[in-house]
């Protein structure tokens, strides 16, 4: 098979070829088939994508870009499908339900938004946390830019638990904040 990304290189580190070539088959051939809601390949599907770090794999930056691109792509599909099935004023009033379900945790003061990690876990720095938060809050209540990829995208240092949010609980409220951002572009 025809190399699909560019080599990280015989010294380095990259997603596992074989498991890459195998996602993005499988995605290609859920793409072209006709959408049934219980067997389609999901933007959220994409995003939990994850592949073994092998030496001599495809560059992890590379095969990051398509997937972005890939999730773009069948969010774009899944909305298209929606407003075909059930109006435009249909999806907007989806998308807005979705946001509402957000606002009670971006309400909470500052440190306050998510809980602490369990035990003597480390977790994400709060602060950096709630910074990208507040980038949220003003989407939605001033319209201020912010792209899906810059909540997709975003890296926090970690930090103990008096300082530091569950890893888990922020990132399934970004994940559900992204999915509000790719269906309202």
């Amino acid at each position: 098979m025809n190399d699909l990304f560019p080599s990280a290189g015989f010294m380095r580190r990259g997603y596992q070829r074989g498991q890459v070539e195998a996602f993005f088959a499988e995605a290609r051939s859920a793409y072209e088939r006709p959408m049934l809601d219980d067997q389609a390949l999901s933007s959220l599907d994409v995003r939990r994508a994850a592949f073994d770090l092998k030496r001599s794999g495809y560059k992890c930056g590379a095969v990051d870009a398509a997937l972005d691109r890939l999730e773009l792509a069948f969010s774009s599909r899944a909305r298209d499908q929606f407003v075909r099935a059930y109006g435009q004023e249909a999806w907007m009033t989806r998308l807005a339900e979705g946001a509402q379900a957000l606002y009670p945790r971006l309400r909470r003061p500052r440190g306050d938004r998510f809980r602490a990690p369990v035990g003597s876990r480390r977790g994400y720095d709060a602060r950096e946390v709630d910074m990208l938060i507040e980038r949220l809050i003003a989407f939605f209540d001033k319209g201020a830019p912010l792209a899906p990829d810059e909540l997709r995208s975003a890296t926090f240092r970690r930090k103990g638990k008096r300082a530091a949010y569950d890893e888990r609980t922020v990132d399934a409220f970004l994940a559900r904040a992204v999915d509000i951002l790719l269906g309202a572009q």
